[in-house]
């Protein structure tokens, strides 16, 4: 499938007081998403549950967030930060998540992700933060061309 650059240029702003849940196995596919999920990212729950958590991962996120918030979550502490997701249309969301694991008996059976909006300073802040990380760490980085 063939997109317009452009399409990576909307953004789907999530309303204050919203709160996107989800759950996956300890393989990170989707076994639960509530309802804002599926409005912010523009998926049906069908079309989420079963697949990977990482097809909302935006291509602007360095490889190294998420290799950080798997270290947390494997060594069992909760992992905080701010994400860039990739909505189904191909436009994006930011949000701040929290990820930890769940347990049952003392025994760990999932993960849960509870994501909240953040402000637009936060989102300049990081996209910033992000774009030099991915130069750092060699990553490709998108170049918007004006012609």
């Amino acid at each position: 499938m063939q997109y317009n650059e452009s399409e990576f240029l909307i953004e789907t702003v999530v309303p204050e007081h919203e709160l996107i849940i989800s759950r996956t196995d300890l393989k990170g596919n989707i076994t639960y998403a509530n309802e804002t999920f599926c409005e912010i990212s523009g998926y049906e729950e069908r079309e989420l549950l079963g697949q990977p958590h990482s097809m909302v991962r935006h291509p602007d996120m360095p490889s190294s967030v998420f290799k950080e918030l798997w270290q947390f979550i494997q060594d069992e502490r909760q992992w905080t930060g701010v994400i860039k997701n990739i909505r189904k249309d191909r436009g994006f969301y930011w949000v701040k998540a929290i990820v930890s694991g769940v347990y049952k008996d003392g025994v760990l059976v999932e993960y849960k992700s509870l994501r909240t909006p953040i402000s637009y300073s936060e989102k300049l802040k990081h996209q910033k933060l992000y774009d030099k990380m991915r130069g750092d760490n060699g990553e490709k980085r998108r170049k918007i061309i004006y012609e």
